[in-house]
């Protein structure tokens, strides 16, 4: 059994890193010998002049970041197991059992009514700069694709346009244009634009407004994420943006009000202001009410999220979910995450991915034995390509029905706009150039979307979301192969055994087979004869 790895006291993330980089203390993560006279490049030392900015991930508003810590199980521990045999949701026949048939659509709803082309979703990107930034690439490339795609908390609040009267949202700048470069884009009733809500959002009436004013029908209840257990947060570099949010309601530090603090900063002292979100209190009470509410006031679906909070947590969501018919429930494992968490925190805090899932699994296979509704289950946790949704899929077969993605999506935006941005300067870089040095050449579904869109519509495209949309284009493709090899032609055939334990530690914690075990008793039948 390999041991958890953390990396202590240096990381790319808080630009940080040790002097005597070939001689650590594991422990501690110092330098063998610290010497005086350092600079301090280790955080430590950082810390020593830069204090609680050090907490978090830097430099903001251009980064995503996720934990680095090697967990003692994660994914890679599963294979996916394939067969020679017969096919699953179309005729074995090799001339009909082709990859490309194998149908990744997905329905979801209690009328069924959200259907989504692929088994993922962008499960929540909210205030950060960098979600910010490339909204445009990841709400058209997620509405062409006919996927899902979750506004994260606090956008309205952050928006300094918005109009709040009594303590209530009545109009938006930047929610609305998230939303409706979703929507203009959206094809054929495929996929579903989500506003989430924290507590801030809920006390501002966001999701009411959204459903209300936006034409918004799905909306989520945010619990927590995988990168943290605190309330979302940002760094404020204006002083009028960080003293209009403190009046909103919002947890601001230190207090920009304060005429101390504001002197400090206009002379340099300090160069960005925190702003913080409040934990959620949740009781079954609560949550039912705030349900039923939204279901008054016009959302016709209602999700709810949580991440990587202790198993009782875990229970207590699903059973809610069951027992309130949310539409679906997404569970976000540690280690994720897409902005400003804090590092240490990303890093040590919450229940791993394979643990997580496992365990929502068995609590969602203990209430269907008991003949009780098992709501539609999606699971995050740091998944990016086609062969890790397969084993998130499979590893919660029957229930899971997607996995939720965010960081993976975000760079595939990001660099569909700076390759789009590097046509416009005629700087292609040569890794890039041998592709071509046009929209058309470098992006390999230029010419499907551009058939299927008309050249009026294909030419308005924003590169960052053609990025995203092929990007997607390539998970869809491998999933399909990956299945196919499984003999599983439709999503709702997938099954744990699928999957096979390359480690007995994977096994006993997942309730999966080991790999030497598998198919035992079909394989004494056949050498039995």
């Amino acid at each position: 059994m390999l041991a958890p790895i953390s990396k202590v006291n240096a990381s790319a993330a808080t630009l940080t890193k040790n002097r005597t980089e070939d001689s650590v203390v594991p422990a501690s993560g110092m330098c063998v010998t610290c010497v005086d006279g350092c600079i301090g490049m280790c955080e430590i030392g950082k810390s020593a002049y830069r204090g609680h900015e050090v907490i978090y991930p830097q430099p903001f508003g251009v980064i995503t970041s996720a934990g680095e810590k090697q967990y003692p199980v994660d994914y890679s521990h599963f294979n996916i197991m394939g067969t020679a045999v017969g096919a699953h949701g179309i005729e074995p026949d090799s001339n009909k059992a082709v990859f490309p048939a194998v149908n990744l659509e997905v329905r979801i709803g209690r009328d069924q009514g959200i259907r989504f082309r692929y088994p993922w979703i962008i499960s929540g990107i909210g205030s950060t700069n960098v979600a910010k930034n490339n909204w445009e690439g990841l709400a058209i490339g997620s509405a062409l694709s006919g996927t899902g795609l979750t506004i994260g908390e606090n956008v309205a609040g952050m928006d300094p346009e918005a109009v709040i009267e009594d303590g209530r949202v009545v109009d938006t700048a930047d929610l609305k244009r998230r939303v409706q470069l979703y929507k203009d884009h959206q094809r054929d009733g495929w996929g579903a634009i989500i506003v989430q809500a924290n507590v801030e959002d809920t006390m501002l009436g966001v999701q009411e407004y959204a459903i209300e004013k936006l034409g918004v029908e799905t909306v989520e209840l945010k619990w927590g994420q995988g990168a943290k257990d605190i309330g979302g947060e940002v760094k404020i570099s204006d002083l009028r943006k960080a003293q209009l949010l403190h009046d909103r309601g919002y947890v601001v530090l230190p207090n920009p009000r304060d005429p101390r603090v504001i002197d400090d900063f206009q002379r340099g002292g300090f160069k960005e202001f925190e702003r913080h979100s409040r934990v959620g209190m949740v009781s079954e009470e609560s949550f039912a009410k705030r349900v039923e509410e939204l279901r008054r006031a016009g959302a016709k679906y209602v999700f709810l999220k949580t991440g990587a909070y202790r198993p009782a947590d875990l229970a207590r969501a699903i059973v809610f979910a069951s027992r309130y018919g949310i539409d679906l429930l997404t569970v976000d494992a540690a280690g994720g995450g897409t902005g400003m968490s804090p590092w240490r925190m990303m890093n040590e805090w919450g229940v791993p991915p394979v643990e997580l899932h496992s365990l929502l699994y068995a609590y969602a296979k203990r209430l269907a034995d008991k003949g009780q509704v098992v709501p539609p289950l999606a699971v995050g946790g740091g998944f990016t390509f086609e062969d890790q949704i397969f084993k998130g899929l499979a590893m919660g077969a029957p229930f899971v029905k997607m996995v939720g993605m965010a960081r993976g999506p975000i760079a595939a935006a990001m660099v569909g706009k700076t390759i789009g941005r590097a046509i416009e300067a005629r700087e292609v870089p040569v890794y890039v150039q041998r592709f071509g040095d046009s929209i058309d050449e470098i992006f390999v579904t230029s010419g499907a979307l551009r058939r299927e869109l008309g050249d009026r519509e294909f030419e308005k495209l924003p590169a960052g979301a053609i990025g995203l949309y092929t990007y997607y284009e390539r998970l869809a493709q491998g999933l399909r192969q990956l299945m196919a090899g499984s003999r599983k032609f439709s999503l709702e055939y997938m099954a744990r055994d699928d999957l096979a334990c390359l480690t007995r530690e994977a096994s006993e914690i997942s309730g999966i087979q080991y790999i030497t075990d598998v198919d035992q008793g079909i394989v004494e039948r056949i050498l039995d004869g």
